[in-house]
């Protein structure tokens, strides 16, 4: 099967996959709604709203959605509300768990939880981002911008497995991954260098397979061939790489953002680790992009079948 090289062949190859079950927690704002019911209308999801119902089929009036295509739980407290739609995983009643008005927070305790969440004994819970931008020439994937604010070196080596995994199921069978620091000089000042350094050494060995590792990176080598040949660089991964893991939260996130408010990208992001995959937006992403990553979980979500 050839690869998924774009956002658009993604909700394509999820349409000839078995249709999942997502069940949403606090189900009512608009853009959760539209993403939803074109998920469902598109048949790459069954849909499970969960929240106050007199809200729901107020906002799927006034956005002209049909709200047919939905089951709804009525629940009028979102914190319960999640409750709800998790335990509907927890029981495999559901394969995909979604973010509505539940405070992330709240939504992230109820996955957390350790007697009743969703992260199996020993797992990372971290985030991914698949990301397409007319600036690069395939996508990227992209760990960790909204979970894991300074990932030590055990946390960098599951966002880096994470997004090997993910590579995989769009059929790229070798991604290359630039794990990102400010320099590509190992510096005992420079904790993010350390860390590159080592894990590019682990995958040298076989610790870490299915990619081909090399760090530390700095991004502009990580994507730019003309900076690798300026810099004099030799570089299995430089130029090309498919996955970029990020040594803290706020360069993940900037980088996140720019794509997409500066340079006009398009995402699909997911929290991974749990037992389902959980879909993670923010409350400014368009439906757009909360469309695409009902389309990334719900291909992880029937690769786990």
């Amino acid at each position: 099967m050839d690869p998924i090289r774009s956002l658009k062949e993604l909700v394509d190859r999820v349409r000839g996959q078995r249709t999942m079950t997502l069940a949403v927690a606090a189900g009512e704002d608009p853009h959760t709604i539209e993403a939803t019911h074109r998920g469902a209308k598109e048949e790459l999801v069954k849909v499970v709203l969960v929240g106050n119902k007199a809200s729901i089929e107020k906002v799927a009036k006034e956005h002209g959605v049909d709200i047919g295509v939905f089951e709804i739980i009525h629940e009028e407290d979102p914190v319960e509300a999640g409750r709800i739609a998790r335990d509907m995983v927890r029981k495999g009643e559901a394969q995909i768990l979604m973010k509505g008005l539940i405070p992330t927070d709240r939504y992230m305790k109820l996955i957390l939880d350790k007697e009743n969440g969703l992260l199996p004994p020993g797992r990372i819970l971290s985030h991914i981002a698949v990301m397409e931008t007319p600036k690069y020439h395939k996508l990227l994937f992209v760990a960790d911008v909204a979970v894991i604010p300074l990932p030590d070196l055990r946390q960098k080596i599951a966002m880096l497995n994470y997004c090997i995994e993910v590579a995989h199921l769009f059929g790229i069978e070798c991604p290359k991954a630039a794990i990102i620091a400010a320099t590509e000089q190992v510096s005992d000042k420079m904790p993010a260098t350390l860390d590159a350094a080592i894990i590019a050494k682990m995958a040298q060995r076989g610790q870490i397979k299915g990619a081909i590792v090399d760090g530390p990176l700095a991004l502009d080598v990580a994507i730019s061939k003309e900076a690798c040949e300026i810099k004099k660089l030799k570089s299995e991964v430089g130029g090309d790489a498919d996955i970029l893991i990020f040594p803290n939260i706020e360069t993940g996130n900037v980088f996140f953002k720019s794509i997409t408010k500066i340079a006009g990208g398009e995402l699909a992001a997911m929290v991974t680790g749990a037992m389902a995959p959980c879909v993670l937006t923010s409350r400014a992403d368009t439906e757009e992009s909360k469309f695409y990553s009902i389309a990334l979980a719900a291909l992880v979500a029937g690769g786990k079948e």
